[in-house]
């Protein structure tokens, strides 16, 4: 269970980019319309530990809810249990098999945000995830991703089957947080082809 009770750098890449830009007055802002988070809904896809959920919710995504296999749930809530006090409750969880549509839809899409980080290193979860992502975020909201080669193997088919379904933004490295500006690790936004 390494994989889903590790703490991934793409994570930290994510949440650092959000506090870079998320205070930054507006006129120099390329992304403060994206991360107004006011009245927005979001998920987080393979939530792991739960930083990269909890640093949002911490910038000010409020209403979030983080998402995982039952065998990380017990490492996940644990976590949030220890963070508590400095998050100041309990952020919801829910257990969630990208290929299960029953429970895809017990958390009630769309999503106006779907975060995602380090979720790509096997084949064979490619389809799965790329389905709940298309599922989870609505035709106005946005996948935001993070993103570090794991497998060639699962990152060739993640890309092929991704631009069939979103179209993608890399963010440039230079707006990364300059000391989480890994040269392995990337941030995406994807946002559904109408």
């Amino acid at each position: 269970m390494h994989v889903g009770t590790t703490v991934w750098p793409c994570s930290l890449v994510l949440v650092k980019f959000v506090e870079r830009w998320h205070q930054s007055p507006s006129a120099d802002n390329p992304y403060a319309a994206l991360l107004n988070f006011n009245y927005k809904r979001a998920v987080e896809l393979g939530t792991g530990c739960g930083v990269a959920a909890m640093g949002l919710y911490l910038l000010g995504l409020k209403d979030v809810v983080l998402t995982d296999i039952a065998p990380v749930m017990p490492a996940l809530k644990h976590n949030l249990k220890r963070n508590k006090p400095v998050l100041g409750k309990m952020l919801k969880t829910a257990q969630l098999h990208w290929n299960n549509s029953d429970q895809i839809n017990a958390l009630k899409p769309p999503f106006d945000i779907v975060i995602a980080a380090d979720v790509v290193y096997i084949e064979e979860s490619v389809a799965p995830l790329l389905a709940a992502m298309e599922a989870m975020v609505s035709d106005s909201g946005f996948v935001l991703l993070g993103y570090q080669v794991r497998s060639a193997e699962a990152h060739a088919l993640f890309w092929e089957q991704c631009y069939r379904i979103f179209g993608v933004e890399m963010v440039p490295h230079e707006h990364l947080h300059p000391e989480y500006a890994y040269q392995e690790s990337d941030v995406y936004i994807l946002r559904k082809k109408l």
